[in-house]
């Protein structure tokens, strides 16, 4: 086997190592601050788990700012129209013209509110919109982006504390 097979796979290893102990430790922590949907911790580390602490951090600025944005439009638009067909089509356009609109307005934003932070926007509008819960939808969408924020700080600690080395033809050379 070449040296840069062998160095891919240990590195590809060594990334599924990581986003595991990402998942594993969002999951956890969220179950011990008794989190009502756990399980949006531990698949927020998954999606924003990369190869190194940048991508890490340039995917949860999106996945943040989208859940945000996606669980108070999400929570206006029940409260507007329950959850109805039309209030789901206005909210996932809502989320897209508002990711528009805040992007034109904000130079700092301008990055981060791309067509990715848009789909996080939508999902977290559809979870929060046409999940039938009995609780208050504040609270529901409160709920949300804070277990989402655990995932995100735990794929960050577990991304700085344990970096991927680079892969290169020359370091698999050397190896």
């Amino acid at each position: 086997m070449k040296a840069s097979t062998r160095w891919g796979q240990a590195n590809s290893l060594q990334h599924v190592c990581r986003t595991t102990l990402s998942a594993v430790a969002s999951l956890a922590v969220a179950s011990l601050l008794t989190m009502p949907e756990a399980y949006w911790a531990a698949i927020t580390a998954l999606i924003v788990t990369q190869s190194d602490l940048k991508s890490t951090l340039s995917v949860s600025a999106r996945r943040l700012i989208g859940t945000a944005l996606g669980a108070t439009l999400g929570a206006v638009i029940l409260k507007l129209f329950g959850p109805t067909l039309p209030g789901f089509g206005l909210g996932v356009l809502l989320c897209g013209v508002a990711c528009i609109a805040i992007g034109h307005a904000s130079k700092k934003l301008s990055g981060y509110l791309d067509r990715t932070a848009y789909r996080y926007a939508g999902i977290t509008l559809a979870v929060i919109l046409l999940i039938p819960r009995s609780q208050n939808i504040w609270w529901v969408a409160l709920d949300r982006f804070i277990e989402v924020s655990v995932g995100i700080v735990l794929a960050l600690a577990v991304t700085m504390m344990w970096p991927e080395e680079p892969w290169n033809e020359e370091t698999a050379r050397n190896q």
